[in-house]
């Protein structure tokens, strides 16, 4: 087997591994609550993975260079590997999809919370909110 085999080979097996680790980012996305520490666990595996794509996608092209007429089984490994990739590409859009359903979520759930974390410096007759809320007569000194 030649060494471009085995690099497309590899590249196969760290798709199928990225797709698992996407339904799992999926699964986490679409639950009602998120788990964030699972969640920060499949960023970091999907980016290595992304990143060890990288590097054999590096190593397919140099050895592409070097064997210009490949086998046609490399065309057949070559197309899977393509059609995964699309594959792969369609999942990480819905997947940022959902992302973006969790955080406008997220920012409306804070948009609710934010008027009762910060009250108002000044009431309408022009106290500050610390002396309206005392009930009392302000005394000079």
């Amino acid at each position: 087997m030649s060494r471009l085999s085995e690099v497309l080979d590899q590249m196969t097996t760290v798709l199928n591994s990225l797709k698992s680790v996407m339904d799992a980012e999926q699964q986490q996305l679409s639950a009602g609550s998120l788990n964030s520490s699972a969640l920060q666990r499949i960023t970091e595996e999907k980016s290595s993975l992304l990143a060890t794509l990288d590097y054999l996608e590096q190593q397919r092209r140099s050895e592409q260079k070097t064997h210009r007429d490949a086998p046609p089984d490399m065309a057949q490994r070559w197309q899977t590997i393509a059609q995964k990739t699309l594959h792969l590409r369609d999942l990480n859009m819905h997947n940022g999809w959902l992302l973006e359903g969790q955080m406008a979520r997220n920012q409306q759930a804070l948009a609710v919370l934010k008027p009762m974390q910060e009250p108002a410096l000044y009431g309408a007759n022009g106290q500050t909110a610390a002396n309206m809320h005392r009930g009392g007569k302000k005394i000079a000194i």
